[in-house]
């Protein structure tokens, strides 16, 4: 993604949000703590942040109290949030804030309901135009801290019957991104990759590998920020699982952005990326390091410059990949040759993107790309073409809630995609089918 457009986009992005009037939450006052209440007896708490289609937000907090309870009350309680980062110095509107409490429950220690207990957790309001609640920020101009970064993220929650604190974080969950295992480094020709992978629970010999590349604002050296960034996590969610009888994750890491061109530039497939092949060199080694992962079924996916990354392996590799998946097609039409499309024809693909997208234009990407394919005789590509990227939730206003709209892999992510380029349902053998039930179908091998 171009940094001087994202910063537009995000200027623009929150100019809208100031017209939503949900948004004066965050700007409330905060509950006074005086200093006869920082007197009373401070616990630790646990912290539990999810990732949502928009980013990541904090959307529970688990308080443990001395005395077994069997209800509670969230009007009793005031959560307070101070956001702190070395890479810039946050307005006041974003360092400091009351976070909206909107029930709480009897629970164990891992925020699980219970009739009675020594735990209770506090619901708290999460939504796109509620930044104040994310431990995650983007930043677009400093080069130290480029992209989406972790950030300090200290709560102080009172209870405002007892006066008693809790301040300190203890512990903190983050579900399905826990299931992960965060620590794979690669080496290949003095280039070193992160990448994160989750391991399926099933009892078949043999499962696909799901592997997905991520944007433009998720480099660096950990790779759980491709997975909470924009909800990447979700291919694990058993939801999803379920279409492939279990399938191993693989979410590889740029060092910077896989669009690199080597200069610290982007390319738009004009001359080379400088990580395609290290990056297929990682796939390669994973896929031989897990003996159980069918080399007959392995798919390919990605968003904006992931979605690049993706059609330029296809291009490299097209015997090796069961299905591509991309979306945000970053990758240009001119610079793909009628013969290189000949090659890839074959290959299932099912694009998705949106209309309005500002940042990858549909008519210099995905639609003539898509065209082509056809043209040249594909039989099994797919292009779902949303006229907008919305709330897919319903909580914040539907269809009539617009996210910008380089945000398609929002669909990708839910499996949201079922629709073709003339509108009409993707089948198979007659039967309306979505983007995952359509790719758990898909074999390299044709059957």
């Amino acid at each position: 993604m171009n940094p001087t457009k994202m910063k537009n986009l995000t200027f623009i992005y929150l100019l809208t949000c100031l017209l939503i009037s949900s948004c004066v939450a965050s700007t409330k006052t905060i509950t006074p703590i005086s200093k006869e209440m920082q007197k009373t007896t401070k616990g630790g708490y646990t912290l539990v942040v999810e990732g949502f289609d928009w980013g990541a937000a904090a959307s529970k907090v688990i308080l443990s109290v001395e005395d077994s309870l069997s209800q509670a009350d969230g009007d009793d309680f005031a959560v307070n949030v101070k956001r702190a980062t070395p890479c810039a110095e946050l307005k006041p509107a974003e360092a400091t804030g009351e976070l909206n409490v909107l029930y709480a429950y009897v629970s164990d220690a891992k925020a699980n309901r219970i009739a009675n207990g020594k735990h209770l957790t506090l619901v708290l309001f999460v939504a796109p135009f509620e930044q104040i609640n994310s431990p995650v920020k983007y930043f677009s101009q400093n080069p130290e801290c480029p992209g989406n970064q972790w950030i300090d993220f200290n709560l102080t929650i009172l209870n405002k019957k007892t006066h008693q604190i809790w301040n300190e974080e203890t512990n903190r969950i983050i579900p399905l991104i826990d299931e992960f295992d965060l620590s794979g480094r690669f080496v290949h020709k003095e280039m070193t990759l992160s990448y994160a992978d989750y391991t399926p629970t099933t009892t078949s010999q043999k499962s696909p590998l799901i592997i997905w590349l991520h944007g433009g604002g998720e480099g660096g050296i950990d790779p759980s920020i491709p997975l909470i960034a924009n909800r990447a996590a979700n291919y694990a969610a058993p939801e999803i699982q379920a279409y492939f009888g279990g399938a191993y994750v693989l979410v590889p890491q740029s060092p910077t952005f896989w669009m690199d061109n080597g200069q610290g530039k982007y390319t738009r497939g004009e001359v080379d990326n400088k990580y395609n092949e290290s990056l297929m060199a990682l796939i390669e080694d994973y896929v031989d390091q897990h003996p159980n992962i069918d080399k007959n079924r392995i798919y390919l996916g990605g968003c904006s410059n992931g979605g690049y990354m993706t059609l330029k392996l296809l291009l490299l590799h097209p015997n090796y990949f069961a299905a591509g998946f991309p979306s945000a097609l970053a990758y240009h039409t001119e610079h793909i040759s009628d013969e290189e499309l000949q090659e890839i024809k074959d290959i299932p693909i099912w694009f998705i993107h949106a209309k309005d997208d500002p940042v990858t234009l549909a008519n210099q990407t995905v639609v003539p790309v898509y065209e082509r394919l056809i043209k040249a005789g594909a039989k099994n590509v797919h292009f779902s073409y949303f006229d907008h990227v919305v709330d897919i939730t319903n909580q914040f206003g539907g269809d009539n809630f617009h996210y910008m709209g380089h945000f398609s892999w929002i669909y990708s992510h839910a499996n949201k995609c079922q629709l073709d380029y003339d509108g009409s349902p993707v089948t198979v053998d007659g039967q309306p089918i979505t983007l995952m039930g359509w790719m758990a179908r898909q074999e390299k091998n044709g059957e």
